[in-house]
């Protein structure tokens, strides 16, 4: 299975991307040549999502790369250095795109690279294999958890947060692409879809790829969830994540937390899906994970239109973290791990 559309598409010196701040009305590819332009990309979430800020990092330098006319192989890794620096400073809660921005290092550091070319054609191979692995590893997730987890019926229906399909990752999806890959496999799905305020990353884009999708489903509020859960009978709810500690606490988009508090009343069980590149072995719970603070703006405007008094204060975290308490299980390319956690004992 693969996805219908790409966000993403490189060609050596210019990335194409899916503008995601104007879905669902437009459906806009801009291309950037230059690496600010990606940068700044990533910061406004023109691209977005834990694993294809990755894949666009690791694109956005070998691009520049391969376009900067450096005179020697040492000045060539001099502005690779300030490439990396730029990347690493667009988002920081997202392990991902750490992890992409470790792989190039290490194609830097290798001794065996002599010559501009040989830089140039290493970093632009291994972005490429970022891409590919991120692909196989969401279609192994979906697998993994339609041969484990969602076996035992022909109808499940789903509660889902922010935006985990194609528009975030290299393939199919982390969450979305469970949900994709099993009415793929003649499950009758119906997907309750949160509208993931302030930036509506689940009305704007999760609603917009299970249209495309032709999965059913249904929009609410995200304050109508306990309701929901509730009232229609939940098989799970299902979410990514952006980075996932030692013992299994996960960072995902604000209001992950409050849904799985609602799920664990409910006895509903509650399913973190992510690829391996997402774990963090540097830290050992949440605690220590740094939660993105974006602008007051995106709370007190909406679509460019004040929608609260003027000069109203705001607090605007990114992202929430989930204790592993409340986690049922996370589903991963390798296999799926139940509590207690033991990720790291392999």
């Amino acid at each position: 299975m693969q996805s219908t559309f790409s966000p993403i598409t490189f060609n050596k010196t210019e990335i194409k991307v899916l503008n995601q701040t104007l879905l669902p009305r437009i459906e806009e590819y801009e291309v950037y040549s230059d690496y600010l332009d990606m940068t700044d990309a990533i910061k406004k979430l023109k691209v977005r999502g834990a694993p294809l800020i990755g894949i666009a990092a690791a694109y956005g330098i070998s691009a520049a790369i391969n376009t900067h006319t450096a005179s020697s192989l040492a000045e060539l890794l001099e502005f690779y250095k300030k490439l990396r620096y730029a990347f690493y400073q667009t988002r920081p809660t997202a392990k991902n795109l750490f992890y992409a921005l470790e792989r190039l290092d290490r194609v830097v550091e290798n001794p065996n690279i002599i010559t501009i070319n040989q830089l140039r054609d290493a970093l632009e191979n291994e972005a490429i294999l970022i891409h590919k692995e991120d692909e196989q590893s969401c279609l192994k997730m979906a697998k993994n958890a339609a041969e484990i987890l969602f076996n035992k019926k022909d109808n499940y229906t789903f509660l889902t947060h922010c935006n985990t399909g194609s528009l975030a990752t290299g393939g199919i999806g982390t969450a979305l692409g469970v949900i994709k890959y099993l009415h793929s496999q003649g499950k009758n799905i119906h997907v309750f879809v949160d509208e993931t305020r302030p930036l509506l990353q689940g009305s704007r884009l999760t609603a917009w790829e299970l249209h495309k999708e032709r999965i059913p489903y249904t929009l609410i509020t995200d304050n109508m969830a306990a309701q929901i859960m509730k009232n229609h009978q939940i098989d799970a709810v299902i979410v990514g994540a952006d980075r996932v500690t030692k013992n299994g606490d996960s960072a995902n988009k604000i209001g992950t937390f409050q849904l799985a508090i609602v799920a664990s009343y409910f006895n509903i069980p509650f399913y973190v899906a992510a690829p391996k590149t997402t774990f963090d072995t540097s830290l050992i719970t949440g605690d220590e994970i740094e939660i993105e603070i974006r602008d007051d703006s995106e709370v007190t405007r909406f679509n460019g239109v004040e929608s609260a008094p003027i000069r109203s204060k705001s607090e605007n975290y990114a992202f929430d973290v989930t204790p592993n308490a409340l986690i049922s299980g996370i589903i991963t390319e390798d296999e799926i791990y139940f509590p207690q956690y033991k990720f790291f004992d392999k």
